[in-house]
């Protein structure tokens, strides 16, 4: 196996310009950059991450811990901040918690442990074993679409508030008015802000809504909606999550009732197949994508020293109009 002093010999260099080559260093002549690298290529040189590690106190990784790995959301936002980690020299460690408190802790720790430079979790509340850690000035956490103003880290979200209220004055300029909300589980800070922009805009327009819980999934969109169809029939209903409306208006066809003729859809995220369900699914476009990325940029920038104070960054978000709303049908008459 090739070491870095083969390198150097065979491109007539010091070990250290190979190193610098190798770490991107950016004063280096492109004469010097080209042999070293043909020397590399050549030799089929690999470099000793894991020494370099040990010199440097950097391993070039991070962590990112996810909720739920099967939710089409977060995958989209993982997509983001890995391009965003591999752009500036990083790979991420991705950690599926199922909110299992012993996995949240187990990947905090290895943050501790100097296993990675930083973390992001895209949970609500932050992992026990970094309390102490983030108290001090500086520390490598932050937290990604789930803000809650009892974090102590940097984050990168949407105004959850503003963004339900939209939703809710949209179909209330349609004319709906009994309204279901079927939300997330409500101990999520994501949950109580939506909710609160509900209310917010309901008592704006002197209306009320039934609120039914489900966990975000399509399965639970699926029960919410078939329990709500069990009282008065809602003209709309408002769900937390797009996977969760997908399930709304799969219970809506097996009442035998008709989207948006009987009963209006809106959803939350905008996932990828949001424009192609039957009909095309309104809802609340989050830019999961920009989400991953700022979060990764925010990180290394708390790691490069750049970012030395607590930063709440709010992405915007925008209202998708599709086919899944229109007008009550006693309206349209």
């Amino acid at each position: 196996m090739a070491t870095i002093q083969d390198v150097a010999t065979m491109a007539g260099v010091s070990t250290a310009t190979v190193s610098r080559v190798l770490s991107g260093y950016a004063h280096v002549s492109p004469s010097v950059r080209d042999r070293v690298t043909g020397a590399v290529e050549k030799l089929g040189y690999e470099p000793n991450y894991a020494a370099k590690s040990l010199r440097t106190l950097k391993t070039s990784r991070l962590i990112v811990t996810v909720p739920d790995i099967t939710n089409i959301f977060f995958a989209n936002i993982i997509r983001g901040a890995e391009e965003a980690a591999h752009a500036a020299g990083y790979a991420v460690l991705l950690g599926d918690t199922g909110t299992n408190t012993d996995s949240e802790e187990a990947y905090a720790s290895m943050l501790k442990r100097k296993e990675a430079d930083g973390l992001i979790f895209l949970g609500e509340a932050l992992p026990p074993a970094l309390a102490g850690l983030v108290e001090r000035p500086g520390a490598p956490v932050v937290n990604g679409c789930e803000f809650s103003e009892d974090l102590t880290v940097s984050s990168v979200h949407i105004d959850n508030r503003a963004a339900a209220a939209e939703a809710m004055d949209h179909l209330y300029a349609l004319g709906h008015r009994r309204i279901t909300v079927i939300t997330g589980a409500v101990d999520r800070p994501i949950s109580r802000q939506r909710l609160e922009g509900v209310r917010a805009s309901a008592e704006r327009h002197g209306g009320s809504v039934a609120v039914f819980t489900g966990d975000f999934s399509i399965d639970s969109g699926v029960a919410a909606t078939a329990l709500a169809l069990k009282g008065e029939r809602p003209t709309a209903i408002f769900c937390f999550s797009d996977e969760m409306a997908i399930g709304a208006m799969s219970a809506l066809r097996q009442a035998g009732l008709r989207c948006p003729e009987d009963v209006s859809v809106i959803g939350f995220d905008d996932i990828h197949m949001a424009p192609y369900t039957w009909p095309a699914l309104t809802t609340v476009r989050q830019p999961m994508h920009e989400i991953g990325r700022e979060t990764v940029d925010l990180l290394i920038g708390i790691i490069e020293g750049r970012v030395t104070e607590r930063i709440n960054l709010t992405l915007p978000h925008r209202l998708v109009v599709r086919d899944s709303t229109a007008a009550p049908s006693d309206l349209k008459r």
